[in-house]
């Protein structure tokens, strides 16, 4: 039997986002997950999944500046520590939320950036956040997406 979440960034935004929850419960949700959680007080999120009896199946780790463009920073050469302190940012809500799954954005490489690279870091980023969240049994995503859809987007297949 298929079970669905309902993703509040993109459902019930007739509500602020801290009474989705309730919506999604009162849907018939069990489980919910959205883009990012980072302008919510954990706390607060943590409250809202036991008061609606939910489940937080997945968020993403930080993307870097959204609003200028950038899409996750996991293929970024040079952007290391930027991934890094994503991850252990994404940790404490995790941990505070209960999630279990944590999505790596690769992020959207230069137009003639070193595709080698690129993968190296990247490489390197998902080793360091595999390490760091497994100790907590969180399980590390990575999702390839079209580049129809976000255009230079690195893990695109």
């Amino acid at each position: 039997m298929p079970k669905f979440a309902a993703n509040l960034s993109f459902l019930f935004t007739e509500v602020p986002f801290m009474e989705r929850f309730a919506a999604a419960s009162a849907a018939g949700f069990g489980g919910v997950e959205y883009l990012f959680p980072f302008e919510e007080d954990k706390d607060a999120i943590a409250q809202a999944l036991r008061e609606n009896g939910l489940e937080n199946v997945l968020f993403n780790l930080p993307p870097g500046d959204w609003a200028a463009g950038e899409r996750g920073l996991g293929a970024l050469p040079g952007r290391e520590q930027d991934f890094r302190d994503g991850v252990e940012k994404a940790l404490d809500y995790a941990l505070a939320t209960g999630t279990t799954r944590l999505h790596a954005l690769a992020g959207i490489v230069p137009a003639h950036a070193d595709l080698a690279e690129c993968r190296d870091a990247f490489v390197r980023n998902l080793r360091y956040a595999c390490e760091r969240v497994a100790r907590h049994g969180i399980t590390l995503l990575i999702e390839p997406i079209n580049t129809r859809d976000m255009p230079g987007y690195f893990l695109n297949y």
